[in-house]
């Protein structure tokens, strides 16, 4: 399994997911610059998280308009696998290849904590495995989930809400809710189902040493893991 981590300036989060493909899973993960304009011999695209360009204008934005997108969407467009993890999640709404959009969190503070997500649908590559809640580490300022209730309603009719904020018994509470998403939502699908983004990291819960193991379950889908 060939994957592209994409590196944007700015970018923190490529080191993580290259480590976690590649030590963890035994996948031929390499990065693919921003500037580039091909994505020729790859099977699945990572867009890690970070900062790219400062989050200037909004996170996700400039980045979103970088030449090696062009290629990200007709890479999903084919139907293959493509993940955007908090900022990559930013950029794929930017893209326009996931609905709503990513703003300040409700509470107007950096969150950096573990939380619980559970997956709500349960047919996607990316969630059939997934029969648990799983803790996994939130880093974001623009992490809040939003969008009108028109697309939200569309959302939930057509299975697309991945994964949502619960406790740890897996109830959807106010209290489990990090940033103030609606409907709690940590991830979205596009309609294929081959596209993820998602708020939460996975990559950097895939090691007990670092604090535990229940990103496998998502990035494991990348390589059939």
């Amino acid at each position: 399994m060939n994957i592209a981590v994409i590196q944007s300036p700015g970018s923190n989060c490529d080191q993580d997911a290259l480590y976690a493909l590649r030590n963890q899973f035994g996948a031929d993960a390499r990065y693919v610059w921003h500037d580039d304009s091909s994505l020729h011999g790859f099977d699945a695209v990572v867009i890690p998280g970070g900062f790219t360009y400062g989050d200037y204008l909004r996170g996700g934005a400039i980045a979103s308009r970088a030449k090696i997108m062009s290629e990200v969407v007709r890479f999903a467009n084919e139907g293959r696998l493509v993940l955007g993890i908090c900022n990559g999640f930013q950029i794929l709404t930017e893209l326009g290849l996931l609905p709503g959009a990513l703003i300040r969190n409700g509470g107007l503070r950096f969150v950096c904590k573990k939380v619980q997500i559970a997956a709500v649908n349960k047919t996607s590559p990316w969630t059939k495995n997934v029969d648990r809640v799983l803790t996994v580490p939130v880093a974001h300022n623009e992490g809040r989930y939003v969008a009108d209730e028109t697309t939200l309603e569309a959302l939930r009719r057509q299975n697309r809400i991945a994964f949502r904020y619960c406790d740890p018994s897996g109830s959807f509470t106010p209290e489990s809710n990090p940033n103030g998403a609606a409907d709690s939502i940590a991830g979205v699908l596009n309609e294929q189902g081959n596209v993820l983004g998602l708020m939460p990291h996975p990559e950097r819960a895939v090691d007990t040493l670092l604090g535990g193991e229940d990103g496998r379950l998502i990035l494991g889908c990348l390589v059939g893991a």
